[in-house]
């Protein structure tokens, strides 16, 4: 079977792309600085593809000859490489400097918050809250579980009297 058109447009446009876009792209080959400082700088890729065609009726109504229908059809891409961050690393340890400074603000939010959950459950133990939220938490499950029946047994008597008005109006005719 013939590759259709589009196939091959789509293949090299794939092909072209791969080629663009690899490992080192994103982690950038490391570099190493006078004083022994290795640098490894860090980016976003994105990249987009697009691909179309179509089969046009030749001009002449002689019905299906058997032959091929023209093509017309495109098909493009596009790569957008962003530097986010630069890796340093030394002999004082590792660090991220990060070249937006909302990425930097979320990065400390998330290091932050354990330690944060930590001390309020440690300040709840030691006030005793904590204790009282279970108790009250374990009364109030015992309260919902008896308000609970307390309906049940409501809605059965009301379907008592239902049936039994039911049952007095059948009587009746």
């Amino acid at each position: 079977m013939d590759e259709h058109p589009i196939q091959g447009l789509m293949t090299t446009a794939m092909e072209n792309l791969k080629d663009m876009i690899e490992v080192n792209t994103i982690i950038g080959d490391p570099v190493e600085s006078p004083d022994g400082s290795v640098i490894i700088p860090v980016s976003k890729l994105g990249f987009g593809f697009a691909a179309g065609g179509s089969e046009f009726t030749s001009g002449s109504d002689q019905g299906d000859s058997g032959g091929s229908m023209p093509f017309g059809g495109g098909s493009g891409g596009g790569v957008s490489i962003t530097p986010v961050a630069f890796l340093v690393v030394s002999q004082k340890g590792m660090k991220m400097i990060h070249l937006d400074e909302n990425t930097h603000i979320y990065e400390k939010m998330m290091d932050v918050a354990p330690k944060a959950v930590e001390k309020i459950q440690q300040l709840l133990k030691e006030s005793g809250l904590q204790d009282k939220m279970k108790q009250q938490s374990k009364q109030s499950e015992n309260g919902d579980g008896q308000e609970k029946k307390q309906e049940k047994q409501e809605q059965k008597k009301q379907d008592s009297q239902q049936s039994n008005e039911d049952s007095g109006e059948q009587n009746d005719s």
